[in-house]
């Protein structure tokens, strides 16, 4: 058996003992947020969608094309949300690499201009939020099983975080009476929310943010706002407050401050267990 020249060798050992890293892109920056604490060390993560990105008015560029045609895996919200979906993926050549998460759970449906249309924010409700990290971990696993126990291990982890998130997002919401939950928001966005916990929700905008209010609109919730006694009307972080504040101006409820409803912030709420204690504080402090 023919020996490999000593010098040789050492330049081939370096190379066999490198194992790339898993590459993944994400849609938003809550599958960021998943993609990162399960994957860990063994995952690069390339955010598409950025804080402060609006996900119902975003289109990749083409830069961003090419950073999704160079990942192995490509996580998606679902729901309709990536209304540019079927475009990119027919121009990535098909769905093989797409992971969409949303479909770990049932939807929630809302009447949208006469239609049933899916809610995209699942991400409003923890529990979906477990269910999606399983759904990311199994597709880690089933392209890299040589780094399963990595991903079982992070994601128990990071599970157990959640659960404990859960319970104390029920304490803090118990601070608040049943007959206080009444939620204003910018855009109809926090409805898995209220599922979760009891809160009635009145918006000013429909499910998307592209969604303009009529002025009968805004004058029936300013109605509403004063016959449900509503104390306090929140905006969302990524929009003008100034409809809001005429809002509060004319009902009377004061500004509760800004929610996170589509994605993750830049300077606070950086991440999903961050995101989810911001907006309960936020909303039980102004609602009591």
């Amino acid at each position: 058996m023919k020996r490999v020249p000593l010098l040789l060798a050492l330049i081939l050992l370096p190379l066999a003992c490198v194992h790339a890293e898993l590459k993944v892109a994400s849609l938003s920056t809550i599958t960021s947020d998943i993609a990162s604490n399960v994957g860990g060390d063994k995952v690069t993560v390339i955010p598409i969608i950025r804080p402060g990105i609006d996900p119902h008015e975003f289109e990749p560029t083409p830069r961003e094309m090419e950073q999704i045609a160079k990942a192995d895996l490509v996580l998606i919200t679902g729901k309709g949300i990536e209304a540019y979906l079927a475009k990119l993926q027919q121009a990535m050549g098909g769905k093989e690499k797409f992971v969409d998460v949303g479909k770990a759970f049932p939807s929630l449906k809302l009447e949208s201009e006469g239609q049933k249309i899916e809610d995209p924010h699942w991400w409003h409700s923890i529990e979906n939020m477990k269910k999606a990290v399983v759904a990311v971990e199994n597709r880690f696993i089933a392209t890299d099983p040589e780094n399963k126990a990595t991903y079982e291990k992070n994601a128990a982890a990071y599970l157990l975080k959640l659960t404990e998130l859960e319970k104390w997002a029920r304490l803090k919401i118990a601070q608040l009476p049943a007959t206080q939950r009444k939620l204003v928001t910018s855009h109809d966005a926090f409805q898995y929310f209220a599922r979760d916990y009891g809160f009635t929700i009145y918006s000013v905008q429909g499910i998307s943010t592209d969604d303009q209010p009529s002025s009968k609109k805004i004058r029936d919730l300013i109605d509403t706002i004063k016959r449900e006694n509503v104390k306090a009307v929140f905006f969302e972080n990524i929009e003008n407050p100034k409809v809001v504040a005429e809002i509060t101006r004319e009902s009377g409820a004061r500004v509760g401050g800004a929610l996170y409803a589509d994605g993750l912030g830049d300077k606070v709420a950086t991440t999903y267990p961050d995101m989810v204690r911001y907006n309960i504080t936020t909303i039980v402090d102004s609602l009591k």
